[in-house]
């Protein structure tokens, strides 16, 4: 007995090894030979470390803060650490199945014997039964569902932990983008203030006249629309930057009420992109990652569904003591054991272990899916954030001249219109110009900021100089 069992757990261990889970083959993607914005794609290095402080390139201490509270008080961000260490545990949990369990009972219990119990063969009506036994029970998880459960787990992990990076850089932007949106809120603000003032002081220039009798009463009402309009669109920038404060102070975890930033002149600096940085940085996006990894979780579950149609064998005994009192209980006599292999073979289930292997495959494919549909999506959030900033910096060329000559428009009609060779109407459009193109200027500098906080997610996070460096020797020699 003692030399078939060691062959059969011989043989067992020999089977172990076996895995019912397909070779896993991610799909290729095919990606295009090169940006429409930028140089040819390089495959990147996945071991390749984001910034982690993206918006430093933005050179403001205020956004720095507001990152770094990001990290530490968002709601959003605490519930998504909170399904990641979830994803731990359960990992904890099935591991736990590979290896032997053990476990211990006792009970002390005073019985009563029916006196019609069939075939009773005597003994007394009453009688107690104390007993102290263990039992040992080990899978042997000849076929590898238990190991593919293990290996699924694992990446449910990894992909939790890239979706809680994906999270915290998405809420990073979302504060970056809106603290940038108050930035230019504020010198829209400090614009407008001063344009109140210049045409307060144009108001009263045509009031003087009209009272010289030079200036007529249309005058006199196109130079207090003017003013009435631009106090009137102080105040509707005054109501955006407060709707965008309000939304920054539950980013950061803070109550609205009590939160505030300070109005400055000085918005974040626009920040260089280097050359090759998007072809080496794409695949280092965390959602990318977690589709990659789910993928791999999917094609496990098809090895933990093909399994189940295979005979189970584990390994089991128990032993321990038994009497009819407590005093005495542990001697010799009174020992019970019970050891060997345990198999269980299911015949009919109904079209059960199909169902689960049709759906297993159909996870899979889901996954797949999955996947190429997020690579497909970082390509064209890559591509649309680089065209806004090549696009965005051939107008903020043109707005510059616009800002510039719509300026010296202005001076010379106010001039004119002083001297009396024109009359009010010419000063009232050429202020209504500068005004827009001012902040056509000042919008500008905003979305491209914005344009380049989209282009740093859609690259997973920011670059460093070795990741350049790399991208640079990356690429194909063209000489």
């Amino acid at each position: 007995m003692p030399r078939r069992l060691v062959a059969a757990l011989l043989a067992a261990a020999s089977l172990a090894g076996c895995s019912m889970a397909p070779p896993y083959r991610p799909p290729a993607v095919q990606a295009a030979p090169a940006f429409k914005e930028a140089g040819p794609w390089v495959a990147a290095d996945p071991r390749l470390p984001g910034d982690g402080h993206w918006w430093a390139p933005f050179g403001d201490p205020v956004l720095d803060g507001l990152e770094q509270k990001v990290a530490t008080a968002n709601p959003t961000l605490q519930g998504a650490l909170g399904r990641y260490q979830q994803a731990q545990a359960y990992l904890g949990e099935i591991r736990s199945d590979l290896l032997p369990q053990v476990s211990v009972s006792a009970n002390a219990t005073r019985n009563r014997q029916s006196a019609d119990r069939p075939l009773r063969g005597g003994g007394p009506d009453y009688y107690g039964s104390d007993t102290v036994a263990g039992s040992v029970s080990w899978d042997l998880d000849l076929w590898g569902g238990l190991r593919n459960r293990v290996a699924a787990g694992k990446a449910e992990v990894a992909a939790s932990g890239d979706d809680l990076a994906a999270i915290r850089l998405a809420l990073e932007a979302q504060v970056a983008t809106s603290y940038v949106q108050l930035r230019g809120l504020d010198a829209q603000a400090q614009l407008l203030a001063a344009t109140v003032e210049a045409y307060s002081r144009a108001d009263d220039l045509t009031h003087r006249r009209f009272k010289g009798g030079i200036a007529s009463g249309i005058d006199i009402a196109r130079s207090g629309a003017l003013l009435a309009d631009a106090r009137a669109q102080l105040a509707d920038v005054a109501a955006a930057r407060a709707l965008v404060e309000h939304a920054i102070a539950s980013l950061v975890g803070e109550p609205a009420s009590s939160f505030s930033i300070a109005a400055v002149d000085a918005q974040p600096t626009l920040p260089t992109l280097p050359v090759g940085v998007p072809s080496t940085l794409l695949q280092r996006r965390p959602d990318i990652a977690a589709a990659e990894r789910r993928m791999f979780a999917a094609n496990a579950g098809i090895g933990v569904a093909r399994a189940a149609f295979f005979p189970s064998l584990s390994l089991g005994g128990s032993g321990g003591f038994q009497d009819t009192a407590l005093a005495g209980l542990i001697a010799a006599p009174n020992a019970l054991w019970s050891v060997g292999p345990t198999a269980l073979l299911t015949l009919l289930d109904g079209g059960r272990h199909r169902a689960e292997l049709a759906a297993a495959r159909a996870a899979w494919t889901q996954a797949t899916a999955s996947y190429r549909g997020q690579v497909l999506q970082a390509f064209q959030d890559v591509e649309d954030s680089l065209a806004q900033l090549h696009h965005f910096a051939d107008e903020a060329q043109a707005e510059a001249d616009a800002v510039r000559l719509a300026g010296q428009t202005e001076q010379l009609a106010l001039n004119r219109y002083e001297k009396g060779v024109v009359t009010y109407l010419d000063v009232s459009t050429a202020q209504a110009t500068a005004l827009e193109a001012r902040r056509k200027a000042l919008d500008l500098r905003t979305r491209r900021l914005q344009a380049s906080i989209g282009l740093i997610r859609a690259l997973g996070g920011g670059w460093q100089d070795g990741n350049v460096q790399q991208a640079e020797a990356a690429q194909p020699d063209k000489g």
